[in-house]
């Protein structure tokens, strides 16, 4: 889905937070592209109805329309119910379902069947380690046709981190660590079938540089968007997410097809096996202008 490209960065906001509406209407930070109130661990459980209420408000007042997309978070399937018969719901983009695997997903999909929200399931429990669950989950969510309706899959990097007990390192990318090999399964899995996949969140917001190794990391796995934590790491995310103008040009020569294989700013360009590559490039530049 290319509209999965419009995430780019994806700024976690509790709903506790004292500035929702400002950050919900754009008032706060104009360029934000993408923000997800959260219910789930960014909430603890003695504010979770302080937090409803302040989502409740902020609804009632939230402009319809915004340049930032606009998620929400729900906690789990019964706050998933009860977030959906809020006024005002329509304003929002969609909803981030967390720790979703095969014994719950169809009970956020079922809650989501009459809705016109996409949603974006999070891969962070104990099955992703498994290829065979993953795989179970995928075929799934194709057979029950709810692939239409997820915007992307997120990868909850410190949940997986947590079950193998591991904190990231400060002084590496997270593709050092056994979760590496996780995102590349799955991006094989998922992404041969339609499923576009974001990049988990970088903790360390005061190691930029890193920060910056582990999107171009992301970026060579076909991810298609990364969580931020602060809004200091989303302009470093959306400067990765650009195309260059080389890579414009040389999915322009490619589509062209006048040659089979061509050399161009320093590279072999085949038409047979880059083509795919090069509609997704002209395709999401034409989207974003």
């Amino acid at each position: 889905m290319l509209e999965a490209y419009r995430l780019r960065g994806s700024l976690y906001v509790p709903v506790t937070h004292k500035d929702l509406l400002n950050i919900a209407n754009g008032a706060r930070w104009p360029e934000l592209p993408s923000v997800i109130f959260c219910t789930e661990d960014a909430v603890a459980d003695e504010e979770l109805e302080f937090g409803l209420d302040r989502l409740r408000d902020c609804l009632a007042h939230m402009n319809p329309r915004s340049k930032t997309m606009r998620f929400v978070r729900a906690r789990n399937p019964d706050i998933l119910a009860r977030l959906l018969a809020l006024p005002g719901v329509d304003k929002l983009d969609g909803f981030v379902l967390p720790k979703t695997d095969l014994s719950n997903i169809d009970d956020y999909m079922g809650l989501l069947a009459d809705s016109p929200h996409l949603c974006m399931p999070t891969l962070e429990t104990r099955d992703v380690f498994d290829a065979g669950r993953m795989t179970a989950l995928r075929d799934q969510m194709l057979e029950r046709g709810y692939r239409n309706r997820i915007l992307a899959l997120r990868i909850g990097g410190n949940d997986l981190l947590s079950i193998l007990g591991i904190r990231r390192p400060r002084d590496r990318t997270l593709y050092r660590t056994p979760l590496g090999h996780t995102i590349a399964q799955l991006v094989t899995i998922f992404k041969p079938y339609g499923f576009q996949l974001t990049a988990p969140v970088f903790e360390h917001i005061d190691r930029p540089e890193i920060l910056s190794e582990e999107l171009s990391e992301d970026i060579a796995h076909g991810l298609c968007g990364k969580t931020a934590i602060h809004p200091v790491q989303i302009p470093v995310i959306e400067s990765a997410f650009d195309i260059s103008p080389n890579d414009l040009e040389a999915a322009h020569r490619i589509l062209l097809g006048d040659r089979a294989v061509f050399k161009f700013d320093g590279s072999m360009c085949e038409v047979a096996t880059h083509s795919s590559w090069a509609q997704h490039i002209v395709a999401r530049t034409a989207a974003d202008s």
